[in-house]
């Protein structure tokens, strides 16, 4: 799973802030380059202590109460975009307010990358009305205002969306099976706008930026940190 050699990643590049963001989480999205040091063996165990990944909750966004609200977005988001929007806002709030159990948490998404990426697309592309998303948007602006929230690194892998259209192929979740590559291509000029560009929203924290390669003839997914660059 390509979430657990990023925690290495987000540990070295979180030591680069000093002892003023240790404990915090880093998310999963002049320059300073991340210095890569391998985990000595004798190590290894020490880092599972240190470290803890929290995927993206998407067995609670398909099952609320016998309620399926990701496949009812996907099949009309204009109905139920708002609903599910709601629910994973709630989702990600509980994911940043639980108590820090190690020096190092590696988030699947954040509430940030929500409403940045996938509530803005919504509103963009016609299928959340004006007053759905000022309503998330009030919710939102008074989560950040009222409650920490906040990160120390966001971990963007920059994949382009012609590959990821063939991984969420071969993940082959039910309610997937709908979406075309016109809304990854939305959703990754989103993210490049708000996260290469800086253009869209302020940045919660500073970008590690990692190319996301296939490699055909060993038949893997080759990461590779790039730079860390401070908004």
């Amino acid at each position: 799973m390509l979430l657990w050699p990023l925690r290495g990643w987000a540990a070295r590049a979180l030591r680069c802030f000093g002892p003023g963001s240790r404990g915090s989480p880093a998310s999963g999205p002049g320059p300073r380059r991340v210095q890569r040091r391998a985990w000595p063996p004798d190590k290894e165990q020490e880092k599972e202590k240190k470290s803890v990944v929290l995927t993206e909750p998407v067995s609670k966004w398909r099952n609320v109460r016998g309620h399926n609200p990701l496949g009812l977005m996907y099949h009309d988001a204009s109905r139920w975009g708002l609903t599910l929007q709601t629910y994973v806002q709630l989702t990600m709030l509980d994911r940043h307010t639980r108590p820090q159990v190690s020096s190092v948490r590696l988030m699947e998404r954040s509430i940030h990358s929500a409403r940045y990426i996938f509530v803005e697309n919504l509103y963009r592309s016609g299928k959340m009305p004006e007053v759905d998303y000022v309503v998330l948007s009030e919710w939102f602006d008074w989560i950040l205002r009222n409650m920490d929230v906040s990160v120390d690194l966001i971990v963007y892998l920059r994949t382009n969306p012609e590959t990821c259209y063939q991984r969420l192929k071969k993940r082959c979740r039910e309610e997937e099976k709908v979406i075309p590559l016109e809304y990854l291509e939305a959703i990754h000029h989103l993210h490049e706008e708000w996260l290469i560009k800086g253009s869209l929203f302020p940045m919660a924290a500073p970008v590690l930026r990692s190319l996301q390669r296939h490699n055909k003839q060993a038949g893997r997914r080759d990461g590779r940190p790039g730079e860390l660059h401070v908004p």
